[in-house]
């Protein structure tokens, strides 16, 4: 990280009032989740910034990966999913240069646990394999993950982890739904937009909330 005010971290044990896109309510009782933010002053031009969510993403699906032992997918533009599960999502927020990454993961919550009234259902490590975790180890190795991911994002683009993303593309095949259009999920950029095929033409979706047939 950057030298400066860059890299501060704010940890929560529990969030009541938290946020996520499209102003949805992010709730999570004590004890049971990873609810960080970090403060990070990318100097890039502005339009790359949307790509945070990705890159954070990716290292959000490594820590998971190295963890349970599982294959995490990426969906645009921010939730990290095992089995068709979202266990992790993430909100970036920019204002003047600087951005704030939030990061919430779903460690030790059971199935009952976990919210019904969602988008996309709702998992957690804990409900992969039954085991309960200690948080501090999981934060730890995520943290060192980011940093290694930002600064290859800075050094070489969207290119630097794209290898990752592509592989990790959860909508790409999928039947989709674009501003209530249907179409076929074609895979992720290396801009980080979703290409879809929609009536027989490509197009590119780079913000908006994207549905899937479960």
């Amino acid at each position: 990280m950057r030298i400066g005010t860059e890299g501060a971290v704010v940890i929560a044990d529990q969030q009541t009032e938290g946020r996520g896109r499209l102003g949805r309510h992010w709730h999570s009782p004590p004890g049971v989740s990873l609810l960080f933010s970090i403060l990070i002053e990318p100097p890039v031009d502005t339009a790359r910034l949307p790509e945070l969510s990705l890159v954070a993403g990716e290292a959000c699906a490594e820590a998971i990966a190295a963890v349970a032992g599982v294959t995490p997918e990426l969906k645009l533009p921010n939730d990290v999913l095992v089995w068709g599960r979202k266990v992790a999502g993430i909100l970036a927020e920019a204002s003047s240069g600087t951005v704030v990454l939030g990061v919430g993961l779903n460690v030790g919550q059971s199935r009952d646990e976990l919210p019904a009234d969602t988008t996309v259902a709702a998992g957690s490590l804990l409900t992969i394999d039954g085991v309960r975790r200690e948080r501090a180890p999981i934060l730890a190795d995520l943290l060192l993950r980011l940093e290694r991911a930002y600064e290859l994002w800075l050094d070489g683009g969207l290119d630097a982890v794209y290898p990752g993303l592509g592989a990790r593309d959860f909508l790409r095949g999928r039947r989709v739904y674009v501003d209530g259009e249907s179409g076929i999920g074609v895979g992720v950029d290396r801009r980080g937009r979703l290409e879809v095929e929609i009536a027989g033409e490509r197009r590119l979706v780079e913000s908006g909330e994207v549905l899937f047939e479960r």
